[in-house]
């Protein structure tokens, strides 16, 4: 077994609204900075073991679709990596 770290970072989808980050564009905006555009995303680390790379992503991606993110509100990006 390996140990891997992986990265999952979730934000809403385009499209969906996002509150927060409306909330805090606004507030930086008020203090002189321009913005384009800002999202808001929720980020984990996960620690596991697993035989590969293959096979923490796949253990990761389950975790994700059933716990982490609503696939109907979210987008999610998974990184992997060797501790």
């Amino acid at each position: 077994m390996t140990a891997y770290t992986a990265t999952i970072t979730v934000r809403l989808k385009s499209g969906v609204l996002d509150p927060e980050a409306e909330t805090t564009q606004r507030s930086l905006e008020r203090l002189g900075f321009e913005l384009e555009d800002l999202r808001s995303a929720d980020q984990f680390e996960v620690d596991i073991n697993a035989d590969d790379e293959a096979a923490a992503t796949e253990r990761v991606t389950d975790m994700t679709e059933r716990l982490l993110a609503n696939p109907t509100l979210h987008d999610y990006d998974i990184t992997v990596q060797e501790r």
